[in-house]
């Protein structure tokens, strides 16, 4: 979740890519490609897992560590590519006890082995590393560290690196195509402070008179900018769902107001188990915790920081109302753990799989909670306050971009227009089942995702998404009348485009299925109150001017 605010009637929200990646729209440099693109360097090993050990030292805003990687090759393997930005310094880079060369390239480190690596062979090295880490000035819409005191004056930190990039603070792949299976991260921290990370608490051990070292290991595969930490004045509170443990982190002055306000967890688990399928990482437990930034979607530990209100920092992004009976972060960075982390898109212009269907999600919370009459009035209001149709849902390929802020509640509209073309509430929850479960833990994109909702439909609905991705304009419905009669088509920039739409007449539904090509309206219907059914289909039309 990255979020950018602009001025509006009420109080302007656009959401787009906060953590900027690039707007340059085809401008991209060297750098751009060695972070974007996959390269034999990168494409001939698959990562496995990593064990990372870090050392932070809040008073001098710095870290050090050692991420021991370990990666099975598909490929003969002579230069490895990981990821780590250059104001970082790197310490040595070991392989069976000898150090490595490495050349450095902007943020890409490439090593050379003396002997390439056989196919099918599973190693390890050890990345050694140190320095003060970007310090983000506006987190989580620029990625970097947070160093900040609570408001009793201990230290508080965390990090947010969606987009910029994971390798800001430690060495890794960092591209999205390849997760590692399993995962432990060893945070040592000052004493007296608590170190919170994804997964499950495995212990703590005193390490010297000054520090701690904390020890989380998570065995579900992880993004790389899902992997975090947390440190403060911390304490832990639990609770259950069905079989899921639910852990909870939070201040120590904000404990009462946590248990309260946390209470919404436990419909949110209803609602999403039975829309969208079992939360996706039980073993690694899920995790609520509190942080010194908005939200973000860190696998089982969601970072929190919405200072336990309703809303968006008490705001309604739809400003319907609706937007106040619930919390926004808890719903939308949980919803992430569904589609983003579970589901996971293989390159970052394919970022709409993550960012459209959670926040789809929203509504299907609030369809739970007070009805699919709420619901459409939400997803109804964020069209009018939160899209700007300028720029494409899906970014540029291989070169670490995103593409529009659209992809949050344009994309939204559109997963809901297609339920409605569906036109079965039954079929349609049960393909958001089954969607979450084979592509359960997968990385993914966007050919597939519309192979599978075209093999469950049974409909053509490439040309659906390609319109809603690929184009600024929605699908404009046009009539237009010739010797008393009324036609009607789609215009649309994807051609053969073919789409159901919802007319309302004397208070009835009429289903009609235009093309590119006009057709005829029945002149049987009565056209005096003809409407189209804008709540349920996100488009747009020149009926009223035509009538």
């Amino acid at each position: 979740m990255r979020y950018l605010f602009l001025l509006s009637a009420f109080f302007i929200i656009t959401f787009s890519s906060a953590q900027v990646l690039s707007n340059k729209q085809g401008e991209y440099t060297k750098a751009d490609t060695l972070r974007g693109s996959l390269r034999p360097e990168r494409s001939s090993y698959d990562v496995i897992k990593y064990d990372l050990f870090v050392k932070v030292n809040p008073d001098e805003k710095h870290i050090s560590g050692v991420n021991k990687i370990t990666f099975k090759t598909s490929k003969k393997l002579p230069v490895m590519q990981l990821d780590l930005f250059e104001n970082m310094q790197i310490d040595s880079i070991t392989f069976r006890g000898k150090k490595l060369n490495y050349k450095r390239e902007y943020n890409a480190v490439f090593i050379e082995f003396e002997k390439p690596i056989k196919r099918k062979k599973e190693r390890t090295l050890h990345f050694y590393y140190s320095g003060k880490p970007i310090v983000a000035n506006n987190p989580p819409w620029d990625g970097g560290f947070i160093f900040t005191k609570d408001q009793n004056g201990k230290d508080w930190v965390s990090v947010a690196v969606q987009g910029t990039g994971a390798s800001l603070w430690y060495p890794n792949k960092d591209h999205l195509s390849d997760e590692p299976e399993e995962t432990e991260i060893h945070i040592a921290t000052p004493n007296g402070l608590v170190a919170v990370s994804n997964g499950r608490l495995m212990g703590k051990e005193k390490l010297d008179e000054n520090y701690t070292q904390w020890n989380w290991k998570v065995v579900n595969p992880i993004n790389n900018y899902n992997i975090i930490l947390n440190i403060g004045d911390y304490v832990h509170f639990s609770d259950q769902y069905k079989d899921l443990d639910l852990e909870y982190y939070v201040l120590s002055y904000n404990l009462e107001k946590a248990k309260k306000s946390f209470q919404e967890v436990i419909p949110m688990m209803d609602c999403f188990y039975e829309k969208i399928g079992p939360y996706p990482f039980p073993e690694d437990s899920y995790k609520l915790v509190e942080t010194p930034f908005l939200g973000m979607e860190h696998q089982s530990a969601v970072a929190y920081g919405n200072g336990f209100n309703y809303g968006y920092l008490g705001r309604d992004l739809s400003t319907t109302g609706i937007g106040l009976n619930w919390d926004y972060i808890i719903i939308h960075e949980s919803g992430h753990e569904w589609f983003g982390n579970s589901i996971t898109a293989k390159d970052i212009a394919d970022m709409w799989i993550h960012e459209s269907f959670t926040s789809y999600t929203e509504a299907i919370y609030i369809e739970c909670r007070w009805g699919l009459d709420k619901a459409l009035t939400y997803l109804n209001g964020v069209r009018k306050t939160m899209v700007g149709n300028r720029t494409p849902i899906i970014g540029d390929y291989g070169v670490n971009a995103e593409g529009s802020g659209d992809m949050y509640f344009k994309g939204a509209n559109m997963i809901n227009t297609l339920r409605f073309i569906i036109d079965d509430d039954e079929k349609w929850w049960r393909i958001l089942n089954k969607f979450t479960s084979e592509f359960k833990h997968k990385q993914t994109d966007t050919e597939s995702v519309i192979e599978f909702f075209e093999d469950e439909t049974g409909l053509e609905v490439e040309s659906f998404f390609d319109q809603y991705l690929r184009y600024t304009h929605l699908p404009h419905l046009q009539f237009k009348k010739e010797n008393g009669n009324l036609f009607y088509r789609w215009e649309t920039d994807v051609e053969n485009f073919n789409m159901p739409v919802e007319l309302i007449t004397n208070k009835k539904e009429i289903r009609i299925e235009p093309t590119n090509s006009w057709q005829k309206l029945d002149d049987k219907l009565n056209t005096d109150d003809l409407k189209i059914n804008f709540r349920e289909f996100y488009i747009t039309s020149n009926l009223q001017n035509v009538l």
